[in-house]
């Protein structure tokens, strides 16, 4: 069977009995901040089996489409060397939600496999947890499972969805692959082999677990089951390694044909099949690669991608190619996945083209590096020049040298990464005097106002200092300084152009342009061939990030316009930033603006756009702009000739301005604000978007709000209403929740003074406890003393997620004359990262290392003693 067909016999048979099939949700969990991705079948339901989500129905079934590369579980660095590990997997699953139970659960799973899949009950390998008789019995009674082929085991066989709530045991279904492949059965020795490898979980979910581990029988069990598709998929078709299934043989045919790599089977070309999967359903779900959170993790699997892509010798951008066999495989399966086709290659495409140019020098500079070590220990210093010269990914290196079997120096590399950081905060950005190094004469003639392509002569070439050098090639930065150029140089607010310049020995790619006294400096890398001082060039700016910007550029005088109209004259130009993406305008005034005062200023910038005025261009005297009421930083040094821009119907705007602009204020497009923040005393900042930029924005809105409704089950037009009543409900539920946590947390204080024990004559009590937050530790405190008439008292929580403790001591007030609170909680807190203080008698503390706290609490005892002696 196809792994498509499985997936559908799954959703078909248990459709047949009696569940509803439900879509796969998103990647990215609806209002669950403990996971960074759906890394499981069941995590859409959560909340249903803890009853604060009731839905139309009892049962369901379906194929969910799971990632683990980020966060608790992550299996990202496993990936291309293991037969099964996945950064992106699917899911099969069926769910009781208070109806059936073990019996019906064990006969779907057991029919399904062997009636309706065909696999042989020689060949499967059954477990449960060892108190779960009854799961036993159904087994080997019910099913009639071979004794011989059965285990009760421990450990791996009782299901939690945390530190307390519900739970239970869990049976567990094995294939064996036979006695030709090595490897023992469930609780053997072997068992980590590859023999018996489970492909199914099914998790009886009857108790619930108390603060004190106690298990309490829920009034309505559950079921909640597991299958792995691309398991199942490898065992219906006689394979061993999960990557030899059809859907990833596809895959990896589509790989090797534009990698141009023919071993189907290499690890690399594993890597790049699982990692299409990854990236093009994260960016589905509105993740974008970016340098923190989600995009961070979805930047670094493209990125180890093409890595691997480009140790098997692809030259060109191959990645996005496979987005097309990805749709082919499974856009029937995810309708979601074939419409945001085009978007995906998109993404994924513009990060490969920013990723590649680093990728081939930085590879050839850590091979060679790695072929020089005299151990096996790549040095810090080494990592660091990687990353901060050449750009080369922390994580990449990390990387190469674990298949090379050497380990980073990752405290070097943190050191000299620090002492960058410090050299860059006693410096400016751009602190370099290139200026000092040239001796040109003249100054960089300027045409970029009527044209994006010129004839030019290359006058100095410089290095990343500012030295002067007859030459650059071979992937090197520098600096190209023109004669002539239609290059704009960063300054006015407006950033420099980026392009090309096109020489007869080879190609630079100017990244950047900035101004230093009359000269414009081309900031880039050269890509191909060299270039030499005195060389004739092409350069051409990058025409569609130039109009992009010139929108930008249009949209902030229109809006410092507004800004007067709607705010007042006090308004004044303290700073703007225009780029392609988006325009930043920073101006005086001393509060937030309102919604209402944003719409407006908003409305009128777009009824000038709708206007579509010509721009006009004129030079003038200073003092003749001055009195056409042009608007400028008078303050500031301007030449006696100045240029000044008139933009909008009816001289709607009239500034002083040396960039570039559009013809008419139509060719903006739209324009939007998407922030109003303030950055200082008396200045407030907009960030507003144009263009194609505004337009998409505007869709992709749109698909947030259709996606949010689907979630929430309403119209488009009913969300609002919609969420507003959920949000009602989750704060009825949270106030509930708080009120349950109080009496459990007064139980637990209840219980717990016969735990205390005598040292030297004192009553002691060091705690720790499960199910209590740190601000109900103090209410717990307070019962203990009061309970105890006269002791110590020492409790701490841990939070393993936050990776943060917390700490109370209590000292009763007959004997804080020999015992300090502050001082006990201190000497705890030291073992577990942290510092505290108190009064006497009341002192709390936090750390950071909760695997530390049963220690840190033993010890308690003895420091007691001690003060007591």
């Amino acid at each position: 069977m196809k792994s498509a067909d499985i997936r559908q016999a799954f959703l078909t048979y248990f459709e047949e009995q009696g569940h509803t099939i439900i879509p796969s949700s998103s990647l990215v969990p609806d209002n669950d901040p403990t996971l960074l991705f759906t890394n499981a079948g069941m995590v859409p339901f959560k909340d249903v089996f803890l009853g604060r989500d009731p839905r139309p129905y009892v049962r369901a079934t379906s194929a969910q489409r799971c990632v683990r590369a980020g966060g608790k579980h992550n299996d990202l660095d496993n990936v291309g060397y293991t037969a099964r590990h996945h950064t992106f997997f699917e899911m099969l699953g069926n769910f009781s939600f208070g109806d059936y139970f073990k019996r019906e659960a064990i006969r779907f799973a057991w029919e399904f496999l062997t009636e309706r899949l065909g696999l042989p009950a020689d060949q499967l390998w059954v477990t449960v947890h060892v108190s779960d008789d009854e799961a036993e019995k159904i087994w080997k009674e019910d099913i009639g499972v071979d004794p011989e082929r059965f285990s009760k085991l421990e450990d791996d066989n009782f299901w939690q969805m945390g530190d307390t709530g519900p739970c239970g045991p869990s049976s567990e279904i094995f294939f064996d692959h036979g006695s030709d492949v090595w490897g023992g059965p469930p609780g053997s020795p072997e068992e980590d082999g590859d023999r018996y490898i489970e492909i199914w979980n099914l998790v009886f979910m009857q108790f619930d677990r108390d603060a004190q581990g106690t298990l309490h029988p829920l009034p309505k069990p559950s079921i909640d089951t597991g299958m792995g598709l691309e398991r199942v998929a490898a065992v219906l078709q006689g394979v061993h390694s999960n990557y030899e299934i059809d859907l990833f043989q596809n895959l990896l045919q589509a790989a090797s044909a534009v990698t141009g790599h023919t071993d189907i089977l290499s690890p690399s070309l594993c890597v790049i099949a699982d990692h299409i999967r990854s990236c093009a359903f994260l960016i589905v779900d509105d993740v974008l690669p970016s340098n923190e959170g989600r995009g961070y993790v979805l930047r670094r699997i493209i990125r180890r991608a093409v890595r691997h892509g480009h140790k098997l010798g692809a030259q060109e951008p191959f990645f996005h190619k496979l987005v097309a066999a990805l749709d082919a495989e499974m856009g029937d399966a995810y309708p979601e996945l074939r419409q945001a086709r085009a978007r995906i290659e998109s993404v994924l495409a513009k990060e490969e083209e920013q990723f590649a140019r680093t990728l081939d020098h930085g590879m050839g500079l850590l091979e060679t590096a790695l072929n020089d070590l005299q151990s096996d220990v790549l040095p810090g210093e080494t990592v660091f020049k990687l990353y901060d010269t050449y750009g080369f990914p922390f994580d990449l290196t990390a990387d190469v040298c674990r298949e090379r079997g050497v380990t980073l120096d990752e405290v070097g590399f943190q050191r000299e990464l620090e002492a960058q950081r410090e050299r860059a905060r006693a410096a400016s950005q751009f602190g370099t005097d290139y200026s000092a190094a040239m001796e040109i004469e003249g100054e960089t003639a300027f045409t970029g106002y009527d044209q994006l392509e010129d004839s030019a002569e290359v006058v100095a070439l410089l290095d990343t200092q500012g030295n002067p050098v007859d030459a650059l090639a071979g992937d090197q930065r520098g600096v190209v300084v023109l004669d002539r150029t239609p290059f704009y140089g960063e300054s006015g607010g407006q950033v420099g152009d980026t392009g090309y310049l096109h020489a007869e020995g080879g190609r630079f790619q100017v990244t950047d342009t900035h101004k230093q006294g009359g000269h414009h400096l081309h900031h880039g890398v050269m890509v191909s061939g060299h270039m030499k001082a005195g060389a004739s060039v092409t350069p051409r700016v990058d025409a569609a990030l130039r109009a992009a910007t010139m929108r930008n550029h249009s949209a902030t005088h229109l809006l410092h316009k507004a800004l007067r109209m709607v705010l007042g004259d006090h308004v004044q130009q303290k700073g703007s930033l225009v780029s392609a993406e988006r325009l930043r305008f920073d101006f005086s005034h001393f509060e937030a603006m309102t919604p209402e005062q944003l719409s407006e200023v908003e409305a009128i910038v777009n009824a000038q756009i709708l206007e579509n005025a010509p721009t006009r261009i004129e030079h003038m005297s200073l003092d003749e702009a001055k009195a056409k009421g042009a608007a400028a930083l008078f303050e500031a040094k301007y030449a006696d000739n100045v240029r000044v821009l008139t933009i909008g119907a009816d001289d709607f705007s009239i500034e002083l301005c040396g960039g570039t602009h559009v013809a008419r204020s139509g060719d903006i497009g739209c324009f939007h604000v998407i922030a109003e923040t303030g950055i200082a005393a008396g200045v407030r900042r907009i960030e507003a978007i144009t263009g194609e930029s505004a337009l998409d924005y505007f869709r992709e809105q749109e698909a947030r709000v259709m996606r949010i409704g689907e979630r929430v089950k309403a119209k488009p037009e009913q969300v609002e209403s919609r969420v507003e009543s959920l949000i009602e409900r989750n704060r009825s539920l949270e106030k509930e929740l708080e009120r349950l946590k109080a009496k459990l947390a007064s139980a637990a204080g209840s219980d717990m003074v016969d735990e205390a024990h005598d040292v030297a004559g004192v009553k002691l009590l060091a705690k720790q406890l499960d199910g209590v937050s740190g601000k109900e530790l103090r209410g717990v405190l307070d019962q203990l003393k009061q309970k105890l008439g006269s002791g110590v008292i020492v409790l701490g929580v841990a939070d393993r997620e936050a990776g943060k403790v917390s700490l109370i001591a209590g000292v009763t007030d007959d004997l804080t004359g020999q015992l300090k609170a502050g001082e006990l909680v201190n000497h705890v807190a030291a073992q577990v990262g942290g510092k505290g203080g108190g009064r006497p008698d009341m002192a709390q503390a936090g750390g950071s290392d909760p695997g530390a706290l049963p220690q840190a609490l033993a010890s308690v005892p003895t420091w007691v003693e001690a003060q007591l002696i």
